[in-house]
């Protein structure tokens, strides 16, 4: 199976806590390939949202994000990043931990190594 074939439309899937997500995080999938693990999500995180306690992340697959609306404030490099911003992380890539204090909604897409996709 791959992803949906979906001409513009206005999404209307639920907001809901993605597993192993903390308080305040909620993502509607866009669109999902379970099979081939890629996947396109809203994500937002509501103002006062902080994963410190989780560490420093690291995923075992790509992962883009487009910053739509509010900000995130990385607490290792110590920098705010604000909407309009993007990034590209490879699997491995540390990135984090996150705090907002305002809510940020992002673009989230995701999937695997090229080498590991069936």
């Amino acid at each position: 199976m791959s992803k949906p074939e979906l001409e513009f439309h206005l999404p209307d899937g639920p907001w809901r806590t993605p597993p192993g997500a903390g308080p305040g995080v909620e993502e509607r999938v866009l669109a999902d390939d379970p099979a081939r693990g890629s996947r396109t999500a809203l994500v937002r995180w509501a103002p006062g949202t902080d994963t410190s306690a989780d560490g420093v992340t690291r995923h075992d697959f790509w992962e883009e994000v487009y910053l739509v609306e509010g900000a995130l404030h990385d607490l290792t490099l110590g920098r705010t990043f604000t909407a309009g911003m993007y990034a590209c992380r490879p699997p491995g890539m540390p990135h984090g931990p996150w705090t907002t204090q305002d809510g940020v909604t992002m673009l989230v897409i995701t999937y695997p190594e090229a080498s590991a996709r069936p």
